[in-house]
């Protein structure tokens, strides 16, 4: 075993030098989808609560098709730590072509999406406004997934600003498109919520290319051949990538599962309360997509350590994770608790019918999610540290117990037995949340024990 004792101000600077841009990068992909809904939010909360639910469920795929893709990261990680530039090309590569196979099934399922909206007995206005936004939003898969394919290779080598300006581009881009093709003019004739999903669809596309180029041209990025016959099928690698994947993309279908029923369930008790879901998740998505880029910078550094021997730095890089994700998502309670009225004008308008009622439900469920913003950013370092160790498995069953039985088993319980509405949804969520973060952290510890 190496024990590596870089100094904690080095380790600081490093964490920062991947986390900050990528933290930034997932904030603009997820500030994607909260501009959407509020330029979709002008047209009524039933427009709101369409893309809502139909985009939500659109992103939990993708989170969890990159759940999947994620461990190329990883296996790249652990390469690069044990200065194998071939093999991190070769990882890159099948990964690329991973990404392209499982896409395709993928799109197919989100163009009919509508079908699980129909199934669990969703207000049929919304079930309507739902399928045009998902007609046009089905094309975003494929440039997503081979996007983060790529992203996990700029970040292995600690390149990561190129990911964060991309999707700071992307964001602006997305709101400028998604007003244009809504509501038409320059020659183009509105398109209405179709005309949103085929924005982002578009925007996907434009920032893979742009990071495609960027890669292609930079020499930092040469001598591993991530473009030398990108599309020849190595099997072996594909199947360790699936094999290794699948276990991550099972805890991804738990965690991002937790959201998508709540998300269901909230639609079951009324359109009002799935609108009030729709803000406040809008809010809890910003923290948890910055803590979303320090876990995957501590993943890096974890896998990095793993692949020199050195279970001291994996601990540290990991229980550092941990630490500055408690203390960032601490610092941003104060948001929801003094703003929540400000937060809740940015997606729908006072004048709107159902605006008094959204707006209260809205309040209860921001002050419940305040409370548990801290556990869900912790799961996500600590579920990811396990990952740069290649440490799966176990995390299955932690979130079965913590996401579903507490979180979504509880919540109903609360919700519909007890009759806390859309409330019990939320505290069923924390509980969960709460639960699972403090077994994850208690795993990774007892892991990198050093006897």
């Amino acid at each position: 075993m190496i024990e590596d004792k870089i100094p904690l101000k080095d380790e600081l600077k490093q964490f920062f030098i991947i986390a900050l841009p990528l933290a930034a990068a997932y904030l603009a992909e997820f500030a994607m989808f909260v501009t959407t809904k509020i330029v979709v939010g002008e047209l009524g909360y039933h427009s709101l609560a369409a893309v809502g639910i139909s985009g939500g469920l659109t992103f939990e795929l993708l989170v969890i098709l990159m759940a999947l893709l994620s461990i190329v990261g990883v296996l790249a990680a652990q390469a690069h730590g044990a200065e194998k530039s071939t093999e991190l090309g070769q990882s890159i590569r099948q990964g690329l072509v991973v990404a392209t196979g499982v896409s395709i099934p993928a799109m197919l399922l989100i163009w009919n999406l509508d079908a699980v909206l129909v199934a669990t007995n969703q207000d049929p206005k919304v079930i309507a406004l739902s399928i045009e936004y998902l007609h046009g939003l089905s094309g975003v898969v494929l440039p997503t997934l081979l996007f983060a394919v790529l992203r996990n290779f700029v970040a292995v080598l600690s390149q990561t600003v190129s990911i964060m300006v991309i999707t700071i581009a992307a964001v602006l881009l997305n709101y400028v498109f998604a007003l244009w093709f809504i509501y038409g003019g320059l020659g183009l004739e509105p398109m209405g919520l179709f005309g949103a999903g085929l924005a982002t669809t578009v925007v996907s596309w434009l920032m893979f290319f742009a990071l495609t180029v960027h890669v292609y041209r930079k020499p930092l990025f040469r001598g591993y051949g991530v473009f030398k016959g990108a599309w020849q099928l190595h099997w072996p690698l594909c199947r360790q990538i699936i094999w290794l994947g699948l276990p991550v993309a099972g805890l991804a279908v738990f965690e991002s599962g937790l959201f998508a029923a709540t998300s269901i369930l909230s639609g079951v008790i009324g359109a009002k309360t799935l609108a009030a879901y729709e803000i406040v998740i809008a809010w809890i998505g910003i923290p948890f997509v910055i803590a979303l880029g320090l876990a995957e910078a501590t993943m890096i550094k974890v896998a990095h350590a793993v692949g020199r021997n050195s279970m001291f730095a994996a601990r540290r890089a990991g229980f550092l994770g941990m630490i500055l994700v408690i203390v960032l998502i601490l610092s941003m309670v104060i948001i929801p608790l003094g703003f929540s009225y400000q937060i809740i004008l940015l997606f729908i308008s006072p004048h709107d019918p159902g605006f008094k009622e959204v707006a209260v439900l809205a309040t209860e469920f921001l002050f419940i999610g305040a409370l548990f913003m801290v556990f869900d950013a912790l799961q996500a370092v600590s579920a990811r540290a396990l990952r740069g160790m290649s440490d799966n498995i176990r995390q299955l069953w932690i979130a079965g117990f913590g996401y579903w039985v507490l979180g979504v088993g509880g919540g109903s319980v609360l919700a519909f037995h007890y009759n806390w509405g859309g409330a019990g949804l939320w505290w069923g969520l924390a509980i969960g949340l709460a639960v699972a973060s403090c077994l994850l952290s208690l795993r990774f510890h007892r892991l990198t024990l050093i006897r």
